[in-house]
């Protein structure tokens, strides 16, 4: 080798060590594969064959043997002797079962995984500025899931995920002041639920589309709670159900661009009336959760993550006045609006969990 080639030799090898945790696509891939597979799940607690994995999981041995092989030097899974895998402290967190959710949040099959796909379009949102799914999976983002049933209950299962994000929400703003709370673009009723939980005498309506609102009947139901809840299968483009005291809009104006916001913003303020409240809960400030949300909601939809400043002034526009924001321990963002109020300029803390 001249020196020439080993001065480039060694540039790539500076190079790849530098941008290589940036940019490896193999074992990201590789993780979702195995979550989709259910390995971890299948190999219980025994040191299993390849070969023996294989049928369960219905793979092919070689390709799977290889798969194992990478993920084990990553640190994910361990080959307890030539040919057989058991899992490890890693590979646990990708049980059904884990409390953390990330088997499903990685699943090809679910909607975590097909919203990481979308990304293989990212170059096409960068030059156009225009959301990628459609060129991934052929229609637009929301169609694509009211067309798939599947994928769209799997979706209104992983929003539904995170007891303690939920129970943040519950503690972190007085419900107890509410008449009737209505949740527009509530999914599967998840968030209601708990404040009709904690609130014996509070009664709530979920809104969001039919097949959506269909899951969330039958989830209060279950909990008994089906008597304090009306639900109404709808867009919240259309009028809102009136006689709510509170209108709340749960992590649903990161998913649309400004004016689609402004949109939804108004039908809320138009159903609360003059003595509602409008509640939009959103993620805080931190830089780095904005920037990639904000990028993921382009992606996806045509959405805008925003700071609490970009929240505040989008809900000015809209015709409702400030009356409060309060962030919670779990770092959400909880903004108070009224219609025709003046805007308040203070920001209330969270009560201490």
């Amino acid at each position: 080798m001249t020196h020439d080639e080993q001065s480039q030799a060694s540039a790539w090898v500076k190079a790849w060590k530098v941008l290589e945790p940036v940019t490896d696509l193999v074992t990201p891939m590789a993780v979702r594969v195995a979550a989709t597979l259910r390995l971890t799940d299948l190999m219980a607690a025994d040191a299993v064959s390849v070969e023996e994995l294989a049928r369960r999981a219905g793979a092919d041995a070689d390709a799977l043997g290889r798969l194992l092989s990478l993920l084990v030097c990553r640190g994910v899974y361990a080959e307890k002797e030539p040919g057989r895998f058991a899992v490890n402290e890693a590979a646990a967190l990708l049980a059904s079962d884990h409390p953390s959710g990330m088997r499903a949040r990685l699943d090809l099959d679910g909607f975590g995984g097909q919203m990481d796909l979308a990304f293989t379009g990212l170059l096409h949102t960068v030059r156009t500025g225009g959301p990628a799914w459609e060129t991934v999976f052929g229609a637009p983002y929301w169609d694509h899931l009211a067309a798939n049933p599947e994928l769209s209950a799997s979706f209104d299962a992983m929003m539904a995920t995170g007891a303690d994000y939920v129970a943040d929400l519950v503690e972190g703003y007085d419900w107890s002041r509410a008449r009737h709370v209505v949740d527009v673009g509530g999914g599967s009723g998840v968030f209601v639920a708990e404040v009709l939980r904690a609130h014996p005498e509070v009664r709530a309506t979920l809104v969001d589309l039919p097949g959506t609102v269909e899951r969330g009947r039958r989830y209060l139901a279950g909990l008994g709670l089906e008597g304090r809840c009306s639900f109404a299968g709808q867009s919240f483009f259309e009028p809102l159900p009136a006689g709510g005291d509170v209108y709340v809009l749960k992590r649903v104006v990161h998913d649309w661009g400004d004016d689609e916001a402004r949109r939804i913003l108004r039908r809320c303020g138009e159903a609360a009336g003059p003595d509602g409240r409008v509640v939009v809960i959103e993620t805080g400030d931190d830089p780095a959760m904005v920037a990639e949300m904000s990028l993921r909601m382009l992606v996806l939809s045509g959405g805008r993550e925003r700071s609490v400043d970009g929240y505040r002034a989008l809900v000015e526009e809209a015709g409702l006045g400030v009356a409060g924001v309060r962030r919670t321990p779990l770092g959400h963002v909880i903004i108070e609006a009224r219609a025709g109020r003046a805007t308040a300029r203070t920001t209330a803390a969270a009560p201490p969990p």
